[in-house]
């Protein structure tokens, strides 16, 4: 009984490799079929642009970008007094301009003085506690924005500054 136990599993042993072999074979052909068809893919999509359209398209892309930005400090840095239940409190704004328009900065230059004596009064009146959190502080810059941007309206006729940055903030 041993001699007839012997072949019959020798038997199994071949048709185990026959499968694996074909499983490994479906699988290197899904492999190849796959990788061919994005090789496809990538070569029929790039072969319409030539050497000559690429630059043209990066020169249009730059056109339809917006110019960088520029940034103007205002120094010296504001410092105004808040009063709190009668208790003096210190307020210190470092302010930088944000704009995409240079010329329209270089002409906004004439009327800093205008622009420091709106921030100046609009910073010194401002509350203690509102200017201690954050949304408060975001508040105030956006009246400072709209305030400088009031400005620049009345002067030249358009908006030249886009934003208005408080890069030092100190409460004391």
């Amino acid at each position: 009984m041993a001699k007839k136990e012997a072949p019959a599993a020798d038997a199994a042993a071949p048709a185990k490799k026959g499968k694996l072999k074909f499983i490994i074979l479906i699988v290197l052909v899904l492999l190849i079929a796959i990788g061919g068809s994005v090789g496809a893919t990538w070569f029929f999509l790039h072969k319409g642009q030539s050497k000559d359209e690429k630059p043209a398209q990066e020169a249009a892309a730059a056109a339809n970008a917006k110019p960088a930005a520029i940034y103007e400090a205002l120094l010296p840095a504001f410092v105004v007094n808040l009063n709190q239940n009668g208790r003096q409190r210190y307020l210190q704004v470092s302010i930088t301009l944000m704009s995409h328009d240079a010329a329209g900065m270089a002409a906004l230059k004439e009327h800093m003085p205008v622009i420091r004596n709106n921030l100046v009064l609009l910073l010194s009146g401002q509350d203690f506690n509102q200017l201690a959190t954050p949304v408060g502080e975001e508040m105030l810059r956006q009246k400072a924005t709209a305030s400088v941007q009031e400005v620049t309206q009345k002067e030249l006729g358009k908006l030249v500054v886009d934003q208005l940055l408080f890069t030092n903030f100190v409460l004391q």
